[in-house]
């Protein structure tokens, strides 16, 4: 694994790391990242964020995806119907009981053989296949 280096960089490693890591963990904007810090009179620019991110964010966020506590063993399978610019998809997800979102899946057509292979596919991950699965899956007619 590629170690980091933050040597020619202005800003301690610290200030960096926390702009990146509030960037991966809360899905913010650069703008908003670039926020954060100038409340504490630090000038960053956006810009600056995104060449961090672009720089640090895959290492960073591998070690937080190691990090990240392993999922309860009670699953749901959600299914939804949203709207991407004016079309609509189907939006299935696997969460755990805590509220963690592990998979998602979105598709045009509404088809339960494709939710249970992304399920599938989570157990096949799994070291200990203790689980309990939770599912509202209607089986409805041809579509």
């Amino acid at each position: 694994m590629m170690e980091l280096s933050y040597r020619r960089h202005r800003f301690p490693p610290v200030v960096i790391q926390h702009a990146v890591w509030v960037y991966l963990r809360f899905t913010r904007s650069y703008r908003d990242v670039e926020d954060l810090p100038a409340e504490r009179g630090l000038d960053i620019s956006y810009e600056t964020v995104r060449s961090w991110v672009l720089k640090f964010g895959p290492v960073i966020a591998r070690r937080l995806t190691r990090r990240r506590p392993r999922p309860s063993d009670r699953w749901h399978l959600d299914e939804m119907v949203v709207r991407i610019p004016g079309k609509r998809m189907y939006l299935w997800r696997a969460v755990d009981h805590e509220g963690e979102v592990l998979d998602m899946l979105v598709q045009s057509r509404r088809d339960s053989r494709a939710a249970l292979r992304l399920m599938r596919k989570l157990l096949s991950g799994l070291r200990s296949k203790c689980l309990h699965l939770v599912s509202r899956l209607v089986r409805r007619g041809p579509e």
